[in-house]
């Protein structure tokens, strides 16, 4: 058994297995992706046609294009500065409930497991202009009916709003089993001291979990740059492209239009721009977030 484990040959067996699933699934679907990039295919014929980077300079000279990324970014900065600073507080919240904890768990983590296409349908019933439920309660303050969804002014915000409310739950999760994993010595030795609820939040419970914050920013970044189901189920991009993002874009060349070739050259930014975000958040924020040992 000892000479089997010194073997590298023995590894090398062990690692193979998960080193061609990650060949053929991941490295193989980028290369193929970047060939395609520089041809005119319109993913049915069984020949290619190269035209170099043209489909790139296409996709940078449409406004079309640009408003999408720009929607993207809404998403980035949404979550960010909106969804995060919730999730923080509700995971606090949570996590000083003395009863039915459970409870308040299971219901925040509900709407994450739940299909993208219910709970679009579920929101576009609550959007609804005629009936829904936001326009009843706004109602009663003498606001006129919002068309929530076929306004450029507000599409937008509700499919944002929507968004976060699907996957809030799963990141409250993962915070609260940081924040349950402090050891209670350092919150009631802060409480004999003299510290209110909010400076042991503060000064104890946040320094803390920031190293699984950090990771929670970064999958709402990546998050954001590949969400397309929830706005094609709502609104499929409209009214007019206002809710088109990177994603949308893509899918409506490379399928709707049979323009694959033009189709995986989005596909290539989206990763890039991704990639791109992801170094310099890596670089700029994550590392100046240290590991913290209780």
């Amino acid at each position: 058994m000892n000479k089997a484990l010194k073997s590298p040959l023995t590894y090398i067996l062990f690692i193979l297995p998960a080193f061609i699933l990650f060949l053929g699934f991941f490295i193989y679907p980028i290369f193929t992706a970047v060939n395609n990039s520089l041809t005119s295919w319109n993913g049915i014929s069984k020949t290619m046609t190269y035209i170099g980077l043209d489909n790139y300079v296409t996709a940078f000279n449409d406004i079309a294009f640009w408003k999408s990324v720009r929607n993207n970014v809404y998403f980035i900065f949404f979550s960010c500065l909106v969804q995060v600073p919730l999730i923080v507080i509700f995971s606090l919240l949570i996590a000083n409930v003395k009863r039915l904890k459970g409870l308040y768990k299971t219901a925040v983590f509900m709407p994450s497991i739940m299909s993208t296409a219910v709970i679009g349908i579920l929101w576009g019933f609550i959007y609804n202009p005629d009936f829904g439920l936001l326009n009843e309660l706004l109602g009663v303050f003498g606001v006129e009916p919002i068309y929530w969804l076929s306004d450029k002014k507000w599409a937008m915000i509700s499919i944002l709003i929507t968004n976060a409310w699907q996957w809030t739950g799963f990141y409250i999760i993962m915070v609260l089993a940081a924040i349950l994993a402090i050891p209670k010595e350092l919150d009631e030795a802060a409480a004999i001291d003299g510290a209110t609820g909010f400076q042991r939040a503060v000064k104890i419970t946040l320094p803390l979990i920031m190293p699984i914050v950090s990771v929670v920013i970064m999958l709402s970044v990546a998050g954001a740059m590949k969400a397309a189901d929830i706005i094609l189920v709502m609104t499929k991009g409209g009214p007019a492209g206002s809710t088109d993002v990177m994603a949308t874009y893509m899918i409506r060349y490379a399928i709707t239009s049979f323009r694959h070739g033009f189709g995986n050259s989005i596909a290539i930014l989206i990763f890039v721009f991704t990639m791109i975000i992801t170094v310099l958040y890596q670089v700029l924020i994550a590392k100046r977030t240290e590991r913290i040992e209780y």
